[in-house]
């Protein structure tokens, strides 16, 4: 089987972390996002996987390469300019053979993809949506189906106390190839507000598959960092065996953790933790990180290769690689620091402060 992800956008949302970093390869638990996907997919039988890309593809291709390394195989297709959701997919068309998977590249879920496969065959038709339940659907497409689970309608963004349903698009499709005939060639087209609805038009068949798994796009910093705790609580496994060696996850009640560690934590191979310095709850420190004395880190994701200084609080922000928090500093209050960026001793951050190092700012994102 066959799965097209749609990973050509900038990550604009998650600056400054995507400043030299394209959005699918920012890590989760010190793995590339797009990594757990792909081992998922592999996982659910898929064995070749075309990447819909647009923002720095050559980083993603030197990183996974033609896909052996991950039991699959991987084929890269480029938009030379944005091409929406169904235009991404026309633009691989040439690569695709049968029923095929469509995922979006910042949305992360438990979806059984082996189940919805089951679900698609016993009720035919063009294909099949992922939709799940929400509070407040007015942030999403919510999804009109009959008790057949046959879609009749889309509404895109309702008001709260207008939605015909709490029932929204999720992010996975599974598609027949006659699908592609719809979408129209060489311009942007989105399959959410164009495609499918003219599908629908034309009488043919899409149905819901309505589930309760943990679902989160992970496009926005707080939501970014609140996938990482969903994880410390059990909400979403992952298989962190199948991770580099030399990572430790302290859950709540674990013996052998260290007294200044305040489960849950995960700690990344190669990363020391002075005895004076207090890390938790909440930690996610990405390897050969250095937390000094008297530093505290709690309610925050740091990649690679940070150091935190004497005295340095860091709380409920996000830290990406080879950052320098100085002495007494304090990154705090959804603050998110880019590569390379250095904080001075005594400085304070603004709630929500954005900080990315000068010679990371592409020419382009400079107002």
């Amino acid at each position: 089987m066959q799965a097209v992800i749609l990973v050509g956008g900038e990550g604009t949302r998650l600056r400054p972390l995507t400043y030299g970093t394209p959005k699918p390869m920012v890590p989760l638990f010190g793995v590339p996002f797009l990594e757990r996907m792909l081992v998922r997919l592999r996982d659910a039988g898929v064995d070749h996987v075309i990447l819909a890309a647009g923002y720095m593809p050559r980083a993603i291709e030197d990183a996974f390469g033609d896909g052996s390394r991950l039991g699959l195989k991987l084929t890269y297709v480029v938009e030379s300019s944005p091409l929406g959701t169904a235009g991404a997919i026309k633009n691989v068309a040439e690569y695709i053979e049968d029923t095929f998977f469509v995922l979006n590249g910042d949305v992360l879920t438990s979806l059984d993809l082996r189940a919805m496969v089951a679900f698609h065959r016993e009720r035919g038709g063009a294909g099949v949506l992922h939709a799940i339940r929400v509070d407040d659907p007015s942030a999403f497409g919510c999804i009109v189906r009959d008790e057949e689970k046959r879609i009749g309608s889309f509404v895109e963004k309702p008001r709260r106390d207008e939605a015909p349903t709490d029932e929204v698009n999720a992010g996975t499709y599974l598609l027949e190839r006659s699908v592609l005939d719809a979408i129209p060639a060489g311009r942007n087209v989105s399959i959410e507000r164009e495609t499918f609805p003219a599908l629908i038009a034309a009488g043919e068949r899409l149905y819901s598959y309505v589930t309760n798994d943990y679902w989160l796009d992970v496009g926005r910093p707080m939501q970014y960092r609140q996938a990482h705790d969903d994880v410390l609580d059990g909400k979403l496994a992952l298989d962190f065996a199948r991770d580099p060696a030399g990572a430790t996850v302290w859950a709540i009640g674990a013996p052998g953790v260290p007294a200044n560690v305040r489960p849950p934590v995960y700690v990344g191979a190669g990363t020391t933790i002075d005895p004076g310095a207090v890390v938790g709850p909440y930690a996610v420190l990405g390897a050969d990180c250095s937390i000094d004395a008297g530093a505290h880190v709690r309610f925050a994701v740091l990649w690679d290769g940070v150091r935190i200084e004497h005295g340095a609080r860091v709380s409920e922000a996000i830290v990406a690689s080879n950052v320098h928090v100085g002495r007494e500093a304090v990154v705090e209050h959804g603050a998110v620091v880019g590569h390379d960026a250095r904080i001075e001793p005594g400085t304070v951050l603004e709630p929500d402060a954005r900080v990315a190092a000068p010679g990371r700012v592409p020419t382009e994102a400079v107002s």
